[in-house]
């Protein structure tokens, strides 16, 4: 525990970052329905944080080397927190759509900052707990952050100014008790052809997550407002999609360190299909089958990322990891960016169902598409890849991915 302590002050700070963006992503989808906004139009919020994010995590290594961590921190909570009082002031879809871009951006920017200085600050000796509690905080910050809606209501302005206060005191911890200065990332070259030889299928695998689990965190909130749930009966159906992700993530990952890692894919994205479906005709609108249903779903779609990153770096060669990693979440932008849109139409045109209807299309075609790729080339022997999962869970922060050739991630 004393090898932890100095990091407490870096713990604190994602803590209270990532509940308040994770406020912000579900408060942001309600109000916008409050107010009018279309279905259409919520969706497009979605893709401008998506457009956004990925702006941010191409350039971020650009940032950090010019002026440093903590001067990075600085200006871009300063500049998230200006954000979300501007949304308050002038209600406007597409003045909304350029502040979530310039969200993006700096939330993107946040992560990176706070996840490459935590990395920095552990050694392998103590890695593994350092990263598991970094999961726990990230769980229970964005679990207990939907809540806030519920005892605060989301309308005035209240919560934008809780929005804005939880991005801004993110930056006291590490402005108080944190001097260390980690050592500067080095800049990465993006070659997305190349990727695309490496692995076509963990590159469709990453633009399919981006399709689905973007459209779910974006408009789950307008789902569950549309089927008739409560403002804290949403909260609680969004939390039961997240607490689902952590529960597969670990068996799925070992088991596909034992099997063909695409067997195991298969079989994940078979597990979210059936969820969907059953939330899209079987689930209606009763609050307990859309709970189990989206804890399902949460249980077999959230580890689909990081089994197509394993398996993309399964097949990728000395010094091609950082190349493999950047190039994934950047595949996975793209995705996050179209799905929200496309499924904002599907949704607005034929009612909730639809989010989960369309959720289910693109996993089957997924599943299809993995199948003709089991045939084309022979499985990685598990051998080589024995730990390969378990070490990319074990540095799964995504700076980490950006920045470090030498970790098999």
């Amino acid at each position: 525990m004393s090898t932890l302590r100095p990091l407490i002050p870096l713990l604190v700070t994602a803590g209270i970052l990532i509940g308040g963006n994770g406020l912000q992503g579900t408060f942001i989808a309600l109000r916008a329905s409050q107010e009018g906004f279309s279905t259409a139009l919520i969706g497009l919020l979605g893709a401008g944080y998506s457009i956004g994010f990925a702006i941010g995590c191409i350039y971020v290594t650009r940032v950090l080397r010019a002026i440093g961590h903590i001067r990075t921190f600085a200006a871009m909570a300063a500049i998230a927190s200006a954000s979300a009082i501007a949304m308050a002031l002038v209600i406007d879809p597409f003045f909304w759509f350029a502040l979530r871009l310039v969200t993006g951006i700096c939330i993107a920017s946040l992560f990176a900052t706070v996840e490459s200085w935590l990395n920095a600050a552990v050694t392998n000796a103590n890695r593994a707990r350092t990263l598991s509690l970094y999961r726990l905080v990230d769980l229970g910050s964005v679990t207990a952050a939907q809540y806030v809606m519920a005892g605060v209501g989301i309308g005035g302005f209240d919560l934008f100014a809780i929005i804005a206060m939880a991005l801004s005191l993110s930056l006291v911890p590490i402005s108080l008790a944190d001097r260390s200065s980690p050592t500067v990332p080095e800049a990465i070259r993006f070659d997305v052809k190349k990727l695309w030889n490496i692995s076509p299928l963990a590159t469709i695998g990453c633009i399919v997550v981006g399709l689905t689990n973007a459209a779910f965190r974006n408009l789950g909130p307008i789902y569950a407002h549309d089927i008739g749930l409560s403002v804290t009966a949403i909260a609680s159906f969004m939390s039961a999609g997240i607490v689902g992700g952590v529960v597969l993530q670990y068996p799925l990952g070992i088991y596909s360190d034992r099997l063909d890692r695409r067997l195991v894919i298969l079989v994940a994205t078979l597990g979210s299909t059936l969820a969907a479906l059953y939330l899209a005709f079987l689930a209606g609108g009763n609050e307990w089958k859309n709970m189990v249903g989206i804890f399902v779903f949460g249980a077999f779609a959230m580890p689909l990322y990081s089994l197509c990153s394993a398996h993309a770096n399964d097949h990728a060669g000395a010094g091609e990891h950082a190349l493999v990693s950047a190039g994934l979440l950047f595949f996975w932008s793209c995705g996050a960016i179209i799905g929200p849109l496309f499924a904002s139409v599907l949704l607005e045109a034929f009612g909730p169902s639809a989010l989960f209807l369309y959720t289910a299309v693109v996993l089957v075609a997924f599943m299809a598409y993995t199948g003709l790729r089991m045939g084309a080339r022979p499985p990685v022997p598990a051998g080589p890849r024995r730990s390969r999962f378990r070490a990319l869970l074990r540095t799964s922060l995504f700076f980490n991915k950006l920045a470090a050739p030498d970790r098999e991630t």
